[in-house]
């Protein structure tokens, strides 16, 4: 179905500085693995079409970018202490994958399959050494009806969408032909987020790296009992309309200063429907919702609007119940999201760093965190969702020089998440609405595609 044509490695195009960076705090809880995400430049036509891509043009934009945004062109390794990152700034280059593939699509409906994703990302070998593996890795796919996808993967432990963000737009716009100084240059100083005050205990109870809930044994059937059990991603598409409906039912439900967004929202009714869809026969089985928050402006003072680097810390609901969560008020709901977020101010996020700088191992503190309830749950999978928002990002700019993209899919195939979603902008003519890509197992998707829409119509008339 993809066949891989050809491969480039791309180094800086000129000298860059050859030296081991210690990677931020922030940076240090992040997995070493990539996040991925998947451009798709749809040629149905009815629209644009997108003239074949100068592969010549790619790579050599690619490498200037890369004289600015060098971290890339580098190798990770881990300290003996602590198992801490490092970052060698070595020059040995991305890689670059040309492919093409027999698929024909006209819409976002062929992507509604983890399989067909899958075949679109670069495939990243991590049975080597860290030191061997690369930081990004780019692949470009044409397809025989003119359409193109954009495979981007990314180091984890490097960049948040932010920074994300910055990079390929730096990207396309050397790709146009536009001079590099139309953008600002990357802030490559990682120290900005090291604890200050080393050796003091964190000034509050970080539930965010405390184990989550787990599968209670208390249910009806014996789906949980599968130590590894299946899953399939699925897209769901939400409008504005739709949102706005979701937002005055939560808004007129509870006396708030602000209106809540439209992420906190989202994030309440998807937490509301994911439950909706497990429950098995127990109505106290707990459950908690984990999301990021960007805290460069929440900072004081604020970091550079051109950070590079990770600058979005993990925060959590408190604990309920799925009655909780199903039967209270919408608002009540909602309202658990908001006073997670809310709480990320300067002193919270200060506090987050003193107490990762006091860790001892930080393999046990990411195993604690992203793996605890694979390796320590009897049921499979677990009964929290985690939700990463894409939200606010100029993404949908990005043209390189043949129109810009039609969608953003995120890759979530490799986190073993189920029970993970991405809340996204839904791109070029999609009128301000959403796409919510949610990863389950393949029996509650059914269940969830059915549910997410009929709740929606209900909500205004009903006490939901």
């Amino acid at each position: 179905m993809v066949k891989i044509k050809r491969s480039y490695t791309v180094a800086p195009s000129e000298t860059t500085p050859t030296t081991t960076l210690s990677l931020s705090l922030c940076d240090q809880i992040k997995l070493s693995n990539h996040g991925y995400q998947l451009y798709l430049f749809i040629n149905n036509n009815h629209s644009h079409s997108h003239s074949p891509p100068s592969i010549h043009t790619l790579l050599t934009s690619l490498s200037k970018t890369l004289t600015h945004y060098y971290p890339f062109a580098g190798r990770l390794n881990y300290t003996h202490k602590n198992h801490f990152l490092q970052l060698h700034c070595n020059n040995k280059g991305a890689l670059f994958l040309q492919a093409t593939s027999d698929l024909t699509f006209k819409n976002l409906g062929n992507f509604d399959s983890t399989h067909v994703v899958q075949k679109l990302l670069p495939k990243i070998n991590y049975d080597v050494p860290i030191e061997h593996v690369p930081l990004l890795v780019v692949q470009l796919t044409e397809f025989p009806c003119g359409s193109l996808t954009l495979a981007v993967a990314l180091s984890r432990s490097l960049v948040d969408g932010a920074s994300v963000s910055n990079f390929i737009n730096s990207w396309a716009k050397l790709a146009k032909g536009q001079n590099f100084n139309s953008t600002l240059p990357p802030f490559l100083d990682r120290t900005l987020l090291d604890s200050k005050i080393l050796h003091k205990p964190p000034r509050f109870q970080h539930h965010e790296f405390s184990p989550p809930p787990l599968w209670e044994e208390d249910s009806n059937n014996m789906l949980h009992r599968i130590k590894k059990p299946l899953y399939e991603t699925t897209m769901l598409k939400i409008t504005k309309n739709q949102v706005e409906k979701l937002k005055n039912k939560a808004n007129n439900e509870k006396n708030k200063v602000r209106g809540y967004t439209s992420f906190e929202v989202i994030c309440g009714y998807l937490w509301r429907c994911v439950c909706k869809v497990r429950f098995e026969g127990n109505w106290k089985q707990p459950t908690r919702l984990t999301t990021l928050v960007n805290c460069r402006k929440r900072l004081n003072p604020p970091l550079p609007k051109n950070y590079f680097g990770n600058a979005t810390f993990p925060t959590v609901t408190k604990t309920c119940s799925f009655d909780d969560v199903v039967h209270k008020p919408l608002g009540n709901v909602v309202g658990k999201v908001r006073e997670a977020v809310e709480k990320m101010n300067d002193e919270y996020v200060r506090s987050v760093l003193d107490y990762i700088a006091n860790e001892k191992d930080m393999n046990l503190l990411k195993d604690r965190f992203y793996n605890f309830a694979k390796n320590k749950g009897q049921f499979g999978g677990d009964p929290n969702l985690y939700v990463v928002g894409w939200t606010n990002f100029p993404f949908y700019e990005n043209d390189f020089g043949w129109g810009k993209p039609d969608y953003l899919v995120p890759g979530i195939i490799n986190s073993d998440g189920i029970g993970k979603a991405f809340v996204v902008d839904e791109g070029v003519g999609g009128g301000g609405g959403f796409l919510v890509t949610v990863c389950l197992q393949p029996l509650h998707l059914d269940a969830l595609k059915k549910l997410f829409y009929e709740d929606i119509e209900m909500i205004s008339s009903s006490k939901l």
